[in-house]
């Protein structure tokens, strides 16, 4: 059985240079929390109308990041 491979949609695909954004964080080695916030950061202008949504989840994001290094700096 063979799986279909899905589309990715045109927002997560930078414009110029065709990047898209999951292979960025790839590629930076980026933790999952820091890796979100940029696919959010990235997409911001080109799904939505207003960016504030994407911006504000990203920052939500970074704060969970935030938090999980003062956790393990504690130890």
């Amino acid at each position: 059985m063979s799986q279909k491979i899905k589309e990715i949609p045109s927002y997560y695909i930078g414009k110029y240079h065709g990047y898209e954004a999951r292979k960025v964080v790839e590629d930076f080695d980026l933790s999952y929390n820091t890796g979100t916030a940029v696919s959010y950061l990235l997409r911001a202008n080109n799904k939505h109308k207003k960016p504030q949504e994407c911006i504000e989840k990203a920052i939500h994001h970074l704060q969970f990041e935030l938090e999980r290094l003062t956790l393990k700096n504690k130890k």
